[in-house]
């Protein structure tokens, strides 16, 4: 058998070799039957219970080590209803009573009770646990029909996932112990699964269109998250050939880690910040091993996904000053809370919308619900004692929404020096320029911001109009697309005006080709993932910023085209 090559977009970098485990739903469509033996399917199903519990049991003390309790208790949900005896009880009863499979007996007990759960609209509590009971009822129905259930919890071998795409509760259940790199039908470098390949550091490729249908559970494959390919039914010969380039990489890596601790500097010693994303207190260790010279986006949404309410002044608090206090005095931009577009709480009843990332999200969330801000804003003010403290308001569009942000975090400030709490004075306040409006506009947000940071990500498809999960128009998500290039120059120019900084924290600020041009724009600071920090101090080192400066100019006034700005690059870069 030949082998056979399947493209996708390469997330993150690496080389990876292990059999499959397709993380792909069950068909879980059953045949109701009539029975003659009630005793011997209520002991089928018995033992379906039992195996379910094992195998959730498992999942939980898993979650537990690589999450933390607290995200493990979604679980603990699940046991429960295995063990109600109400659930359960009338499961069997039905067995008896109607004599029919236990399949039929467990999905017509199931949909009442998600039915029933679902309509107690005034106790959200109860509501979430209508999810709860169609995953335990799931996983009972597989286990009767035969079928696995896969989990990346229970995952205890060497393996590449395969999906139609990861969730983030899936994300955060890869242990990288065994997880040696994942595949998916659908993304693209921006989604949220490439960033926690990213984050995660291991190869990742999405956007593959049809990995799913093309392996089978168990069959070995080769990741090539260097060249965006997925080898499917490779020789030895393959095998070995693609053994030998991890290798290479690998030593490639280590000549990199010999940077950990230079500067970020051009060949002719022009110097910019290289800063790191991260998410969680816990990506704080990437950060400091690849000699990132601080954070320049700390995602906080993160903080409010994990938990199942609104997090407390005191857990935000602590979250802030783990991260400011192991930064030891490097600066750390938080992003006040992004929820909404395709970031969702349960617990909070935000409004169905035909078009969620131009709605109601981000600021716009925090400026109409201000107590929800104001606790996280307090949480961040206690926190600046701690480090070096930037804060950063998302999704502003226009001058007053930057002002009425501000004018709540004045407010909750002079709370707190009234209860006699300190708050830092060199606490630095600027925006995420992600909308086109305030682009355009960045020489009057100059005036009044201390900093930009530019959020390519959402900048990028606002300005192509094309949403940048859609498979169908991904070909505009073009970063080096001159309009783009010249909304970025338009910010930097305006900082520097009037003697501000702007950074970057989109995706694009890692992107080897994007680099050079970003440099030549006079980007004074570039965050990205922790594993794309000394890669690219790397190639700073090679390039000189009156090249870069000149590569810049022509990006900017020549180039009419994506292809012609990457012509561009690679002339240049080629040649050192």
């Amino acid at each position: 058998m030949t082998a056979e090559f399947l493209a996708g977009i390469a997330a993150s970098d690496g080389i990876a070799i292990a059999p499959a485990y397709l993380l792909t739903e069950p068909d879980l469509s059953f045949e109701k039957k009539t029975i003659s033996d009630s005793g011997a399917e209520i002991l089928r199903f018995e033992e379906a219970v039992k195996q379910a519990h094992q195998e959730i049991s498992l999942i939980k003390k898993r979650a537990e080590e690589s999450l933390g309790s607290e995200e493990a208790q979604v679980f603990e949900a699940h046991l429960m209803f295995l063990d109600d005896p109400e659930f359960i009880g009338q499961i069997k009863q039905v067995i008896t009573d109607q004599l029919i499979n236990a399949e039929a007996a467990l999905d017509q007990i199931a949909q009442m009770f998600i039915t029933m759960f679902s309509a107690m609209e005034d106790n959200p509590y109860m509501q979430e646990r209508a999810a709860d009971i169609k995953d335990v009822s799931e996983r009972m129905m597989a286990i009767l029909l035969g079928l696995k259930v896969p989990s990346p919890a229970t995952i205890d071998h060497e393996v590449i996932v395969v999906a139609h795409d990861l969730t983030p509760s899936d994300t955060a259940q890869l242990n990288k112990k065994y997880v040696k790199a994942f595949v998916t039908d659908i993304g693209g470098r921006t989604s949220h699964s490439a960033i926690m390949a990213r984050s995660l550091e291991i190869p990742a490729i999405v956007g593959s269109q049809s990995i799913t249908q093309s392996v089978k559970d168990g069959q070995t494959i080769i990741v090539d998250a260097l060249a965006g390919q997925v080898i499917l039914n490779p020789s030895q010969e393959d095998i070995a050939n693609y053994q030998q380039k991890a290798q290479d990489f690998q030593k490639q890596k280590e000549e990199w880690a010999k940077l950990v601790d230079a500067p970020s500097v051009t060949q002719d010693g022009h110097q910019v910040e290289l800063a790191a994303n991260i998410g969680t207190p816990k990506d704080v260790e990437a950060v400091l091993a690849n000699g990132a010279e601080g954070i320049g986006l700390y995602r906080t949404e993160f903080l409010y996904m994990d938990s199942a309410n609104f997090p407390t002044e005191d857990e935000q608090f602590e979250a802030y000053k783990t991260v400011l206090e192991a930064m030891e005095g490097k600066p750390v931009i938080v992003r006040t809370m992004d929820i909404g577009g395709d970031k969702e709480l349960p617990y909070l009843d935000l409004p169905k919308e035909m078009n969620p990332f131009l709605g109601y999200r981000a600021i716009r969330i925090s400026l109409d619900r201000t107590e929800i801000f104001k606790t996280q804003l307090r949480a961040l003010l206690r926190a600046s004692n701690y480090g070096n403290l930037r804060i950063m308001f998302p999704m502003i569009a226009t001058l007053k929404e930057f002002r009425q942000a501000k004018a709540v975090l004045e407010a909750v400030k002079a709370d707190l020096l009234a209860e006699g709490q300190t708050v830092a004075d060199t606490i630095q306040v600027g925006i995420m320029v992600e909308i086109p409006a305030a682009a355009v506009l960045a020489d009057q947000f100059a005036k009044e911001v201390d900093f930009f940071s530019i959020g390519t990500n959402d900048l990028i498809q606002y300005t192509m109009a094309a949403d940048r999960m859609n498979e169908q128009v991904s070909y505009l998500y073009q970063p080096y697309n001159p309009s783009i290039l010249r909304l970025i120059k338009n910010v930097i120019d305006a900082s520097h005006r009037e003697g501000k900084w702007t950074g970057m924290c989109g995706e694009m600020a890692g992107d080897q080709t994007a680099v050079p041009i970003l440099l030549g724009m006079g980007l004074d600071e570039f965050s990205m993932s922790a594993s794309s920090v000394l890669k690219t101090r790397s190639l700073m080192q090679s390039l000189t910023l009156s090249d870069l400066q000149k590569l810049a100019d022509r990006a900017l006034n020549e180039a009419g085209t994506v292809d012609e700005v990457v012509e561009m690059v690679q002339a240049l870069t080629q040649n050192k």
